[in-house]
């Protein structure tokens, strides 16, 4: 009966210890959560990676919308999940390289709680000034503004986002005292630039396309280093003569623990889909600059930006509500 007994628990350590069974525990479902609302682009660029790493995995990866506190609710669940690699996050820049310099508190670290797997793609932002602005580019604009201060406005799609800095970061490139008036969204600024009231507008490049191929309103720059693929037709605030550059990016982090291994393999397969033409199709729709990085190269992203944003956000003394 004594050997039957040790036979039988010698049995259980192998099944328990055996690939087989590593392999039945690792066919869970992945979970993606994205820390903001269900139905926008950043929602369908997350399910679009999902279904990516579903194809290759060969396992469900499901999409969990978990809003709430600008993202930080969502961000903080990825934090305190098991660092398993069975649950990722999916967000934009702002949670993981902006909003540390200017929440006192977060709930979580932006470097130390997380690791970057890859970044999906870029998007860039747009300078628009309204029907009756004269100006034909930058140059224009800054004397024209220059000319008269009172025409010194500029609208974002909202305080404390990065097409907020970064027309501050424009201002004090130009030497203008550029005042911020806050939009909730691009829709109301977008009509208030087209009906004159608002004199310029900065968003992302996507939202001012059609308006800016219609007219009459003009995109006189775009804030990456090079033209936006988007808009081949208008300048860089570089090539402009003015040295700002500033862009947004969506990519997908996992909690801090989690292996070098399961962090590289998830890299490997989102630069591998972001590679085929048909995701990359789908993610130009959504305003999005495919790119697809090894971890090491995020990370160095992350920094970066973060080291970008810090100096005119803490210059602008922007507080969130």
């Amino acid at each position: 009966m004594k050997l039957i007994l040790r036979n039988i628990l010698a049995l259980m350590i192998f099944v328990a210890f055996s690939p087989q069974a590593h392999a039945q525990i690792t066919e869970a479902p992945v979970k993606i959560i994205f820390p903001f609302s269900a139905g926008g682009s950043g929602d369908a660029i997350s399910r679009l990676v999902a279904e990516a790493l579903r194809v290759e995995l060969g396992r469900p990866v499901i999409v969990e919308s978990r809003s709430g506190a600008a993202g930080r609710i969502g961000v903080s669940a990825v934090k305190a999940a098991a660092p398993d690699g069975l649950t990722l996050l999916s967000t934009p820049i702002a949670p993981m390289a902006v909003y540390q310099h200017f929440y006192p508190s977060l709930g979580y670290d932006p470097f130390t709680d997380f690791v970057p797997v890859s970044q999906i793609g870029t998007f860039d932002f747009s300078l628009a000034v309204a029907p009756s602005v004269p100006a034909k580019d930058l140059k224009e604009l800054v004397a024209w503004v220059k000319a008269d201060e009172k025409r010194a406005s500029y609208g974002s799609p909202g305080a404390g986002t990065l097409p907020h800095f970064f027309g501050l970061l424009f201002g004090r490139a130009a030497g203008l005292p550029l005042q911020h008036v806050n939009y909730r969204g691009s829709a109301a600024a977008l009509t208030d630039l087209l009906g004159d009231q608002l004199p310029i507008f900065v968003t992302t490049t996507s939202d001012l396309l059609e308006a800016h191929k219609a007219g009459p309103i003009k995109v006189l720059a775009t804030s990456d280093r090079a033209r936006s693929a988007f808009l081949p037709d208008v300048p860089s605030f570089k090539e402009s003569g003015y040295d700002i550059v500033g862009t947004g990016w969506y990519g997908i982090f996992a909690p801090a623990g989690t292996s070098a291994a399961t962090v590289q393999r998830y890299s490997e397969i989102i630069v591998k889909a972001l590679q085929n033409p048909e995701l990359r199709a789908k993610l130009v729709t959504l305003g999005l600059q495919p790119t697809g990085t090894s971890s090491s190269e995020f990370a160095a992203i992350q920094k970066a930006d973060s080291a970008l944003w810090e100096p005119v956000i803490k210059a602008s003394g922007f507080k969130p509500e």
